[in-house]
């Protein structure tokens, strides 16, 4: 049941990249290097998902010294689904966990509890917004895109 749920790296990538640059919208663009210290993670990988996030006309980028990248549109415009199909294209069905359908349609040994799960997940990328994202976020990230070199870790 490991891939139950599973969200790629990349589409977590986009998704924190994007409540980034919301929280952000209005200062600027954000420098994928600044970006990437407040993440945590490599500049070339995250460049790639904002290379595709630009493809999809959801961010813009800009080049030189004070370039990177801002929202193409308002956070309220924006939901997760959006964000996710820029990655990955449509969310894949629920169906069958193994990889060889062994199961008939409508006899699962799983019930419906995929079904229920791809509609739940679906219904909440669909409804969710950057903006709910922005007005949900934790002080600690908050902190971390204004000051991306200080550790923010609990104490």
């Amino acid at each position: 049941m490991d891939n139950l749920l599973r969200i790629s790296e990349a589409a977590t990538l986009a998704i924190h990249s994007m409540l980034c640059l919301a929280i952000t919208e209005g200062v600027g663009s954000q420098s994928v290097k600044h970006l990437a210290s407040v993440l945590k993670v490599s500049e070339a990988h995250l460049s790639k998902v904002l290379q595709r996030l630009a493809r999809a006309k959801l961010v813009s980028s800009r080049r030189g010294q004070r370039g990177g990248f801002k929202l193409n549109r308002e956070p309220e415009e924006i939901s997760l689904m959006d964000i996710y199909a820029a990655i990955h294209g449509p969310l894949p069905a629920g169906t069958c966990l193994m990889a060889t359908r062994l199961c008939l349609p409508g006899t699962c040994i799983m019930g419906d509890v995929l079904h229920r799960v791809f509609h739940t997940v679906e219904e909440h990328f669909n409804n969710t917004t950057l903006a709910d994202m922005r007005a949900k976020s934790s002080l600690r990230f908050n902190e971390a895109l204004s000051h991306p070199g200080k550790d923010h870790s609990p104490t």
